[in-house]
């Protein structure tokens, strides 16, 4: 796979020059992170949840005042309404279903927010050779995870579906601000990178409002900046996987993003066998192999593409792709329940153990 020197763009991915490859692994599980909240010294912390682009988001602000702090979740929830109006591939008045029902009609003219979302992912699938696609929702639409009884989609369907799958189909203009969809029947989804996108906004909101710290939870995608209201760092918790209501690590970060893509959430299994909801779009299959990812890095949008892609690449090959991208780190969970690290994750860990399958973070390569 060829890297790029630089992973750069307008949302301020800031991710440096390569760096060497490296590994190692450990046996453990990480399954789901969790805010650790401790108490409040000065300031005032407005936290609100509420339903959002199909999952559970979570905004928190600091600030001087309440009524302060409340304005800006509250707007910062407005901006995450206006993204989901405008890229959902599942509301047809979007943006992005105007430009589904044009594909193989030739160029069209879009938003530059749009336009700027869809240039970025076609950047992480060259990067990812295709393990990330945004074209892949015409073919993944076929599988249903919430049928009952579960069944497999039609191999004719699906083989149908792949056939218009492709991010080398996408053309873009800069100049006209363009976009064509070249091959009939395509379809582009934001599934892997929307929610990032949305915090990152959401984010962007509250800090144009002058709010220095936050933390959203933008289903599972989590952005944070500044520090809490008594000063400490945000605190992320990960879950040991054999008792998910178990802390065995934490992380203390601030001005970061935290993703983690899992196959323990939504499956079907058929004739004793077990698909994950998370597909490769290659294959149009589920992944096997991978039990978890999660992604640190500056920039939310990116950590959402990069753990999706990870999950697709495997193991050996999401590695060497996070190894070579400065300022990002990854934790690998393969489906034997062993950890694999990227070089450098263990030293944002701060608090280590209380599995008794995981003794502790630190790299054994």
């Amino acid at each position: 796979m060829k890297l790029p020197k630089k992973l750069l763009g307008p949302m301020g991915w800031g991710v440096g020059p390569l760096r060497r490859a490296g590994s190692g692994c450990m046996t453990a599980g990480l399954l789901f992170m969790g805010l650790i909240t401790p108490a409040s010294t000065h300031g005032a912390t407005h936290k609100s949840t509420d339903a959002k682009m199909g999952s559970p988001f979570s905004i928190t602000a600091v600030a001087e005042d309440e009524d302060t702090a409340r304005a800006a979740v509250e707007a910062a929830f407005a901006e995450i309404d206006r993204i989901e109006a405008r890229i959902s591939s599942w509301r047809e008045d979007s943006e992005t279903s105007t430009l589904n029902r044009h594909a193989g009609r030739g160029p069209m003219v879009v938003s530059d927010e749009l336009f700027g979302l869809i240039r970025r992912s076609l950047s992480v699938s060259k990067l990812t050779g295709g393990a990330f696609d945004i074209t892949f929702a015409g073919a993944g639409k076929l599988w249903d995870f919430k049928a009952k009884p579960a069944v497999l989609p039609d191999a004719e369907a699906l083989k149908r579906g792949l056939a218009a799958v492709g991010y080398q189909g996408v053309k873009l203009d800069a100049e006209q601000r363009t976009v064509e969809l070249s091959i009939p029947g395509s379809r582009i989804g934001f599934g892997a990178i929307g929610k990032g996108y949305a915090a990152n906004r959401a984010a962007h909101v509250m800090k144009d409002m002058g709010i220095r710290s936050g933390l959203i939870n933008a289903g599972g995608d989590l952005v944070a900046f500044g520090r809490q209201e008594n000063g400490e760092l945000w605190t992320i918790g990960l879950a040991d996987p054999l008792n998910p209501d178990t802390i065995f690590a934490r992380l203390d970060l601030t001005d970061q993003a935290i993703v983690t893509s899992g196959d323990y959430e939504r499956f079907i299994e058929i004739d004793g066998a077990r698909y994950a909801h998370i597909l490769d779009p290659r294959t149009g299959w589920p992944v096997r192999g991978v039990v978890s990812v999660t992604v640190v890095c500056p920039d939310g949008e990116l950590a959402d593409a990069l753990a999706t892609s990870v999950f697709v690449l495997g193991v050996e090959k999401g590695l060497e792709l996070i190894n070579r991208l400065r300022g990002v780190e990854a934790l690998v969970i393969d489906d034997s329940g062993r950890l694999h690290p990227s070089e450098s994750f263990q030293t944002l860990v701060v608090t280590e153990g209380h599995s008794a399958k995981t003794s502790n973070l630190k790299s054994t390569s």
